[in-house]
């Protein structure tokens, strides 16, 4: 593991040595914007409209709003002033449920990877907070920044993740003010209890495809390969649900016809085969919907396939 932050866990008089590594990396293709005659990539400069030119990065200096088109200087020597002194420990200021943490307060994840000589504690710091249900709430620095971290338990590992502190979190009051001023039927609860259980399964994250990335390639590719390629046709919303019994009822239905085959029931409400791809349950690729053509056709440039590269240039 790549190691992006050193230290050490500290809570009361013990000391674990570990290394802070990614937990996630993107892989959805990316794209350079180009400028259209050339096709090469274009430059972005800093253009100050006051004084209708562009200007250096040395001209210029971070500025707070304070009000409307009114802004206060600060400079990077000011800052550090202010700046968190940089400490090397993980302080946990206390233990808490797991389950009373809301995911929404997540913003990042990374993995913590014991040091040398540094096994035994922190296996013993797994499964002692394993047992006991909890997960700890401390602090750590990084890049200068003061973060409220929660450490947790993920298989024999420790993940640690950046939380958003409260006010960084918008509150949900109006919604849930919204849903309390409605009322369901004890038939309506447990036709949709029913359809829940139905569409149940455990958590395998590996059935599912990042499509979106797929299509993206897909169609570098064949543009690549200079052959046309199609517009998709505007998909309409779905409209609102006149009759929740019966949308319920239908949807039960549904879950129970798919039962019946081979895959489980989630695989069809899903679009998804027992090995989870898309499939129309003849076991060939899902139908793509009706598309128009287009104008564009493929450069043909390149002779190396685009599948499975995370990188292609854009129009802007």
């Amino acid at each position: 593991m790549r190691a992006i932050w050193k230290g050490t866990i500290s809570f009361g008089l013990v000391n674990i040595p570990i290394a802070v590594g990614l937990a996630t990396k993107r892989s959805d293709p990316s794209f350079r914007t180009l400028d259209r005659e050339s096709l090469q990539p274009v430059k972005q400069q800093l253009f100050s409209p006051t004084r209708g030119e562009v200007v250096g990065r040395d001209e210029t200096v971070k500025g707070y709003e304070v009000s409307k088109d009114q802004y206060l200087p600060i400079s990077d020597e000011e800052l550090d002033s202010v700046a968190v002194e940089r400490r090397r420990t993980i302080d946990i200021l206390a233990f808490v449920d797991a389950e009373e943490v809301d995911p929404v307060y997540f913003d990042r994840s990374y993995y913590l990877e014991p040091q040398e000589h540094a096994a035994k504690p922190y296996s013993l710091l797994v499964q002692a907070m394993k047992e006991a249900g909890k997960a700890a709430l401390g602090k750590i620095v990084m890049s200068s920044k003061e973060y409220l971290a929660l450490l947790r338990p993920s298989g024999d590992a420790l993940v640690i993740e950046l939380l958003f502190y409260p006010e960084d979190v918008r509150d949900k009051g109006e919604i849930e003010d919204e849903v309390r001023g409605t009322s369901v039927t004890e038939e309506e609860l447990q036709m949709a209890r029913q359809l829940v259980e139905s569409l149940s399964r455990p958590f395998e994250p590996d059935r599912y495809e990042n499509e979106h990335k797929r299509l993206v390639l897909d169609l570098v590719q064949r543009k690549i390969d200079g052959e046309e390629v199609p517009v998709a046709a505007e998909v309409p919303e779905p409209a609102a649900v006149p009759d929740l019994m019966a949308a319920l009822r239908a949807s039960i239905d549904q879950a129970k016809g798919a039962a019946g085959g081979d895959g489980a029931s989630a695989d069809a409400a899903s679009g998804e085969d027992g090995d989870g791809d898309a499939s129309e349950g003849n076991g060939e690729p899902k139908k793509k919907p009706a598309r128009k053509k287009s104008s564009t056709g493929g450069s043909g440039k390149g002779s190396n396939g685009a599948k499975g590269k995370g990188r292609a240039a854009s129009k802007s």
